[in-house]
């Protein structure tokens, strides 16, 4: 296993790309992973909530593994694969098959149909999903917005660190930063990853190393400047990039993020086609007011370099 590997810096969150008709479209990849690239990102979370892996098939998603992994060889994008899904087994056989795609690493949300009771449960299931992979690094994704799992991270370390025996960190997708700072600071050999683009200032100042973001994929030079400037000590322009952060979520939220993310990247050169069902898609009135807006904010001249 690599034990080197942290998710540091920036992590896009990549869409999964669908044709019209909401069918996969796997050759859309390689601009994705050219697009990353040409923006210094090098590592790719795919099939995850930002790419809609709850409405796809288990062969679909095995379909896009492929496509990355070799959009990956060609453009130098190393990718981190989500595996979760209501069935551990299935999180399994993904995780086997992003072992054999070369990933270097897998990572799992809890079930979320029937819910894990405890969190002694929680660790079983992720155990048994991270052992599809044994040599690669595991992340447990927690986001309990949208898996309604709720457990103190510190808890699961505690018992994930006996019984998963590649247990690397925790995805935490949770804006409660005083949480996040305690479970930064109960094991600074775990990585944990943050994952609320709108929030991630606060998480650079209790200690944040890296983001794992679905945002990252159209304003990579945003967070690059953020990042830059809390580096160097230069507050209030860390507080002008997150605001223009906020702002822009703000904006695609206003009229269905998923499908105005998606729309927002074909605008950038790399046509993914709509969200998926149950996700909506804007109206073409909705899409010239959103273009309206983010012109209003500058974001075609800030969001990439």
């Amino acid at each position: 296993m690599n034990t080197s590997l942290k998710l540091h810096g920036l992590v896009a969150a990549a869409h999964t790309p669908f044709k019209a008709d909401g069918s996969l479209n796997a050759s859309r990849v390689d601009a994705q992973a050219k697009l990353l690239a040409s923006q210094g990102i090098k590592l790719a979370f795919i099939t995850g909530s930002t790419g809609e892996s709850s409405s796809m098939q288990l062969e679909e998603r095995k379909e896009i593994y492929s496509a990355w992994k070799e959009a990956s060889a060609r453009h130098g994008v190393q990718v981190i694969a989500h595996t979760g899904s209501n069935s551990v087994w299935d999180a399994r056989e993904l995780a086997a098959f992003a072992q054999e795609c070369g990933f270097v690493a897998t990572s799992s949300l809890a079930p979320s149909y029937y819910k894990p009771a405890t969190v002694q449960r929680l660790v079983e299931c992720c155990a048994f999903a991270a052992s599809g992979a044994p040599d690669l690094p595991y992340y447990y994704y927690d986001i309990p917005v949208l898996t309604g799992v709720r457990f103190n991270p510190v808890d699961f370390i505690k018992l994930a660190k006996e019984q998963i025996p590649n247990f690397a960190g925790i995805k935490f997708t949770n804006p409660d930063l005083a949480l996040y700072q305690t479970t930064l600071n109960y094991d600074k050999n775990v990585d944990i990853p943050w994952g609320v683009d709108e929030w991630f200032t606060g998480a650079l100042s209790v200690g944040a190393k890296g983001a794992v973001g679905s945002s990252f994929n159209f304003a990579p030079a945003l967070y690059q400047s953020l990042i830059k400037a809390f580096e160097e000590g230069d507050v209030e322009t860390a507080k002008d990039c997150q605001w223009k952060s906020v702002q822009m979520i703000n904006i695609l939220a206003s009229k269905g993020y998923m499908g105005c993310a998606k729309a927002l990247m074909g605008w950038l050169g790399v046509d993914l086609g709509p969200a998926r069902l149950p996700q909506g898609n804007p109206t073409a009135d909705q899409l010239k007011e959103l273009r309206s807006e983010l012109e209003a904010i500058g974001f075609f001249q800030w969001a990439m370099n």
